[in-house]
């Protein structure tokens, strides 16, 4: 099993008091749902019940109400944050393929600082999934697409909605155990799908975060990052650093970390951090545009 830290910061699950929101603090007017993207930010609403932007005002109607019949997720962002500019589109664009059977609301954090209190939301990216108008579950960071299609689905099945099976039963499988902690069930039933498909991109994550999560296990996140400022040419400092920045959400950070390490050594050492990185870009998978810029990087640090 995995440090219960390490997957509570990925998928969590806990009560969540909302009784104080189902009045909402006295307003001017509720907030329209906007046509489109306020400027700077990394999504708006995309058609009237697939993507809402919520504040304090609309939380009651667009929220707790709506998931009454109909599954909401729950997106905490900020314009600052660079990780939330990777996940938000990744969730709109899922929101939309679901044609309604989920909705997306979209909650500006600086605006809206009395909601991220409620939800206990400590660091952003923060998604909450609420079926019946309350919380069901929750995860933090930026999680590859695969597992977060998954996370959907699992979600819809709490709201009652029926949902397709994924194609691939396998994937299943092991994404639940991943998700569970179960990392050797997880292992074996990735392997099991490379050893039948070895191009299956979605294993080839999975395996990935089933490294990740393992290489974190009992650590503490900030006395390893401590470590490794004080060290910069520790290399295993460095890794173990880099591993925690990706599964806070910093994945760009951790890229960059790792880019520059390749400049500064040679030989095993090298090798060492190339492919470490390489192990890092396959959670996120090729198509991920900040894995697309960190691969021209290190090539341009080898070569």
């Amino acid at each position: 099993m995995s440090d219960p830290r390490i997957t509570s910061s990925i998928f969590t699950r806990g009560a969540v008091d909302l009784s104080a929101l189902r009045t909402p603090a006295p307003s001017p007017a509720p907030a329209p749902v906007q046509a489109g993207p306020p400027a700077g930010a990394p999504g708006g609403a995309v058609g009237g019940v697939t993507v809402v932007d919520v504040t304090e005002a609309t939380f009651q109607s667009e929220v707790l109400e709506r998931s009454l019949t109909t599954p909401v997720v729950v997106d905490f962002w900020a314009e600052w944050c660079q990780p939330c500019k990777q996940l938000s589109p990744v969730l709109e664009k899922l929101a939309v393929e679901g044609g309604g059977a989920w909705v997306l609301a979209k909650v500006d954090v600086d605006a809206n600082p009395r909601l991220a209190q409620m939800f206990r939301v400590q660091g952003i990216p923060m998604v909450y999934a609420v079926v019946g108008g309350q919380p069901v579950d929750a995860f933090s960071g930026v999680v590859p697409e695969p597992q977060l299609r998954q996370w959907i689905q699992a979600v819809l099945k709490a709201g009652g909605v029926s949902v397709t099976e994924p194609e691939d039963p396998r994937l299943d499988e092991a994404d639940d155990a991943l998700m569970s902690g179960d990392l050797d069930a997880a292992e074996q039933a990735y392997r099991k799908i490379l050893a039948e498909t070895p191009t299956d991109a979605a294993a080839e994550a999975g395996l990935a975060q089933v490294g990740l999560a393992r290489r974190v296990a009992g650590t503490d996140p900030q006395a390893a990052l401590t470590a490794a400022a004080s060290d910069p040419d520790d290399v295993d400092a460095q890794l173990l650093a880099a591993d925690i920045e990706v599964l806070s959400g910093l994945a760009d950070q951790a890229y960059q970390r790792l880019v520059g390490l390749v400049r500064r050594t040679s030989g095993d050492d090298r090798e060492k951090v190339r492919q470490h990185l390489v192990g890092l870009f396959a959670i996120a998978g090729p198509e991920d545009p900040a894995v697309a810029s960190a691969r021209r990087a290190l090539a341009s640090a080898l070569f």
